[in-house]
Parts: C-alpha cells; sequence; structure tokens
C-alpha cells in the first residue's frame, strides 16, 4: 500500500470538496442547474473515490450496508411524505403551495427542497450500494 502514498494524499485532500460541491449542488438545485440526482451522484463519487483509493472495508467502516439501507428508506420516505403532508392539507401530492398559505413561493421553495433532499440521500444510499455489490464480487 506504501506505493499509493499520492494517491491516498491528493484524495484526502479532494474527498471534503468533492462532498462540499454535493451540498453546493444540493441546495442551489431550485436556483439553477443541479438538485437531488446530480448532488446524490456526486456525493456517491466521493465515496466511492474513498473506498477505490483506501479500500472497500475501510469504505464499510465509514458508511456501513445498515446504514445504506437506511438511508434509501429514509430519502424515499421523506419524498413520500412531502407528498403526503400537501394531501394532508387538501391539494394534491406535491402540490408545494399548500405549505406556506401566507406565501405560496416560500412553499414551492421548502417543498422542492425537501423532494430534492430525499432524492439526494436515495441516489447516494442506491449508487453505494451498487459499489459495493460490484466491488464486492470475486474475480472468477
Amino acid at each position: 500500500m506504501r506505493e499509493k502514498i499520492v494517491l491516498r494524499v491528493v484524495a484526502q485532500a479532494c474527498i471534503p470538496f468533492i462532498l462540499l460541491f454535493a451540498l453546493y449542488v444540493q441546495f442551489h438545485g431550485d436556483f439553477g442547474p443541479g438538485g437531488g440526482f446530480q448532488a446524490g451522484v456526486i456525493c456517491a463519487a466521493g465515496f466511492i473515490l474513498y473506498g477505490l483509493i483506501f479500500g472497500l472495508d475501510k469504505l464499510k467502516k465509514v458508511v456501513s450496508l445498515r446504514t445504506i439501507e437506511i438511508l434509501v428508506a429514509a430519502g424515499l420516505l421523506l419524498y413520500g411524505a412531502v407528498g403526503l403532508v400537501t394531501m394532508g392539507m387538501g391539494s394534491e401530492f406535491l402540490d408545494y403551495k399548500v405549505l406556506d398559505h401566507h406565501d405560496p413561493m416560500h412553499g414551492l421553495h421548502y417543498g422542492i427542497l425537501f423532494v430534492e433532499l430525499g432524492v439526494g440521500i436515495t441516489v447516494t444510499a442506491a449508487m453505494l450500494a451498487i459499489f459495493y455489490a460490484f466491488a464486492g464480487r470475486e474475480r472468477g
């Protein structure tokens, strides 16, 4: 593992910025290009880079399979919960305007924010699950 010293140092420097960029894309998604799917893939790419450089076992200590299962469900539940809340407020599924009766534009902003957050969480977890499935296979 000594021969990878440059890769390890560069990865340690880059991974925090990759994850920070994923957050930027996530929360900038309702103002411009970006959103949950793109942010989820970028976030997963940061973790996958960690796994490629430091090994799958170390990545599984950072993000366990159980955590991935929980995150997939949590993202889907968040997405669905926003829709159910809007229905409970007497409107259609994912009609964000009802989330703030005083200013419907704020309701749109909040609804999109939470739905995209749910998408981002689910996409990150799904990409990591796919990586674990492929990286954990035996050659043969």
